[in-house]
């Protein structure tokens, strides 16, 4: 299962705590872990995805830069990490070409949303009237804040999770605006920002949370999340 880099001047520097959680929840539950460099390039990248069977993508601090969905840059965007851009959308062109399954976390779904045509809100504080607290301000030394998300019904994830209901963490300040080509909304936050996206499209697993379940590995749909996606993989292969 290939999980690349959250982002080239972490892997430039060798810093992996972060990246680390992704790898470990697909160990824990039953999967190999492959390290993706965001410096393969496109055709070296392909070539090592084929040998693969499913993908997570994880999230980073970096922003998708809004050129891709033909939007002025916001003042509160980040900048974009384009290694990670050409990684990301190499795997999609792939996983999506030949079926693979794949998780796509935080950043993510945000770039998975882009590459299949949808558009993003690029600052949540700005843009949004809301009072639910999105973003964290790690600097602050608060902990990480938590919101409640709404499930849709007769999704996927709402098979996985069990309840209609949850509480999940929150580290992000761009979210989905228009969704992408195939996909349906599995849940949102009480404030209508977009929290979870899915393909509806049977036989293809594609699953993507604005949260970090990385960061919650015994809680329970974080198990079956990565659960699900292995599960997925392995019925790909049959």
């Amino acid at each position: 299962m290939g999980v690349p880099w959250r982002t080239s001047p972490e892997e430039a520097a060798g810093k992996r705590d972060a990246y680390q959680k992704y790898l470990d929840c697909v160990r824990a539950a039953g999967g190999e872990a492959v390290e993706l460099s965001l410096g393969m390039g496109r055709e070296k990248l392909t070539e090592v995805a084929r040998q693969l069977d499913a993908f997570v993508l994880p999230g980073s601090p970096a922003d998708v830069d809004p050129q891709w969905y033909h939007a002025p840059r916001h003042a509160q965007s980040a900048d974009a990490d384009a290694p990670r851009e050409q990684t990301d959308f190499t795997l999609y062109d792939h996983a999506f070409a030949e079926r693979k399954p794949l998780l796509a976390i935080c950043y993510g779904v945000q770039s998975l949303n882009v590459w299949l045509g949808g558009t993003l809100v690029q600052d949540i504080a700005s843009d949004l009237d809301t009072d639910i607290k999105h973003e964290w301000d790690r600097k602050s030394g608060e902990p990480e804040p938590h919101h409640k998300i709404r499930i849709e019904p007769e999704t996927e994830l709402g098979r996985l999770a069990g309840a209609r209901e949850l509480s999940v963490n929150s580290s992000h300040h761009q979210a989905i605006q228009r969704w992408g080509r195939g996909l349906r909304i599995g849940a949102q936050s009480p404030d209508a920002v977009i929290e979870a996206v899915e393909l509806a499209s049977p036989g293809h697993w594609v699953m993507g949370v604005q949260w970090h379940p990385e960061r919650a590995p015994e809680d329970e749909l974080t198990k079956a999340l990565f659960g699900a996606l292995i599960g997925a993989a392995k019925k790909a292969l049959v």
